[in-house]
């Protein structure tokens, strides 16, 4: 089992409680809307990183990271991108990839509201991490942690960090 933390739209503020919250994954990813360049620096000193760029991020990190990542860890295909909509309301950017790459698990961020839905249609588990900075109109700071086993998501948890 590879175990993953999983955040999205930081936008330049990392709580020091991802450390604590993060410690035992293997890996951490996100969704988007990173900011500052140095916070994502700063978390691939801790663990191994997967990120995409989000609508707020500049060159640097768009050259860095890419604005789809798919991928296969363990057995289980992975979409990530940063606005991506939620089942049955994917965006008309999201649903072409979505039906081309047929991933078991579809991440996105920029809602800012943490959402775990699964998706009869397609087949897929929709994951939202909700916002883990102080930017937005959330009122609570979100993470997610799971594990991947196989071709399945396992102990997948919500994590509230604090008021924004």
């Amino acid at each position: 089992m590879v175990k993953i933390g999983l955040l999205s739209d930081t936008h330049s503020y990392l709580d020091q409680a991802v450390y604590k919250y993060f410690d035992q994954c293997d890996e951490i990813w996100h969704a988007g809307d990173i900011g500052n360049p140095n916070l994502i620096d700063e978390i691939k000193k801790f663990k191994p990183v997967r990120a995409v760029y989000g609508n707020i991020d500049g060159t640097e990190i768009r050259k860095e990271f890419p604005e789809i990542q798919s991928f296969t860890i363990e057995e289980l295909k992975v979409v990530i991108l940063h606005i991506g909509g939620y089942p049955p309301r994917y965006n008309s950017f999201s649903k072409p990839i979505l039906i081309r790459h047929r991933p078991g698990l579809f991440i996105c961020g920029h809602s800012h509201i943490a959402k775990a839905m699964y998706d009869q249609n397609l087949k897929l588990l929709h994951l939202n991490p909700g916002a883990a900075g102080k930017e937005g109109f959330h009122q609570v700071r979100t993470l997610m942690r799971f594990g991947v086993n196989g071709n399945k998501i396992e102990n997948l948890e919500i994590i509230e960090l604090a008021k924004r």
